[in-house]
């Protein structure tokens, strides 16, 4: 599928890429101060945060962001699934868990959009359960109209109060608009 077709199935652009852009810099540079501000005065010997990448969705995001953020960090992977094979939706399932152990370690989660909260909630208390020194979440779309789980996004890109269906910079439809370089809305009605 060529970009022209995956733009020509965009409604509208809400975000960007200049938008993008200047708030991925913005919570780059403010994770930095948080955790450098975090880690003076600490006895035992700084370590590295880590940065939990949700894929496949936050690839783009975590790539930008760990740029902008200017002191020692640590990145790693997670894959989940919320539906398929007879799944119920709402279940959660790891499909690659994390390589690095994260005890003891300043934690900051990396989605592309938080909207129902099912699968944020699930990952905080598996996380949690390993006992990392601190957990919080950085995600580029915060969508509280879907939230059905009360969870707490630490590091908002952007607030969307509407409930439509967004994609580009690494969100999907059907694993197709991912390298839009924008965030826009879904036209359901030009579908290629």
């Amino acid at each position: 599928m060529s970009n022209v077709a995956s733009r020509d199935s965009v409604s509208r652009v809400l975000f960007s890429q200049e938008d993008i852009h200047r708030r991925v810099e913005k919570l780059g540079r403010q994770i930095a101060q948080d955790y450098s501000v975090h880690n003076v005065g600490r006895d035992e010997q700084k370590r590295p945060i880590v940065l939990i990448c949700v894929l496949r969705g936050a690839f783009m995001l975590l790539a930008d962001l760990a740029r902008e953020i200017r002191i020692p960090l640590q990145y790693d992977f997670i894959c989940v699934s919320s539906y398929g094979n007879g799944t119920s939706p709402g279940a959660v399932r790891f499909v690659k868990d994390l390589e690095l152990p994260i005890r003891g370690r300043d934690v900051v989660i990396i989605e592309d959009i938080v909207d129902t909260g099912n699968t944020l909630d699930y990952l905080l208390r598996v996380f949690s359960a390993r006992e990392p020194a601190s957990i919080r979440v950085c995600a580029l779309i915060d969508k509280p109209v879907r939230r059905v789980v009360d969870v707490n996004v630490d590091y908002a890109g952007f607030t969307l109060e509407s409930d439509e269906f967004v994609i580009g910079y690494g969100m999907d439809y059907a694993e197709m608009y991912r390298n839009l370089p924008y965030i826009g809305v879904l036209d359901p009605d030009n579908l290629p």
